[in-house]
């Protein structure tokens, strides 16, 4: 009788293992599923997040260009033409700089092509500057409300 209680034992045996198995599967199924429906919602957080870091660096971006231009604005007013001609100097450069970008640039490709006609003033300007023209704080005046237009889109 023991003999036939073995194969009966070990077939017990063999059923409660499958079953701990299948439900160990189970419980590692309905884990797996928990972790992703708690995962997609912090993805698509983190994505939204990481595009609004984008879009603020881009208009960090074009309000540093606009302080330069604006700091050059102030100095010539002030009749500090050597500090205004390196301000304005910078933001020629700069502003140079990210339109040479591309399309990773902080300026859309209709911001680029407004801001293009500004370089018609950039020797004459610097010119003015360097020769401690009062024009030139008129002119930086100017130059400041045309970047502003070229960037808003007016």
């Amino acid at each position: 009788m023991s003999a036939q209680k073995q194969p009966e034992t070990i077939r017990s045996e063999t059923t409660q293992q499958n079953k701990r198995l299948m439900r160990v599967g189970i419980y590692a199924g309905v884990l797996l599923a928990v972790f992703l429906l708690g995962l997609i919602p912090m993805w698509l957080t983190a994505r939204e997040s990481a595009s609004q870091l984008a879009e603020a660096r881009r208009e960090l971006k074009l309000l540093q260009i606009q302080n330069a231009l604006a700091s050059a604005a102030v100095d010539a007013r002030r009749a500090e033409y050597e500090s205004a001609r390196q301000a304005a100097s910078d933001f020629f450069v700069t502003l140079r700089a990210e339109m040479d970008r591309g399309n990773d640039s902080a300026l859309t490709q209709a911001q680029r092509d407004r801001v293009t006609q500004l370089f018609a003033q950039r020797d004459e300007l610097i010119t003015l500057l360097a020769r401690s023209d009062p024009v030139s704080a008129d002119r930086l005046s100017d130059l400041y409300i045309s970047y502003r237009k070229a960037i808003k889109g007016a």
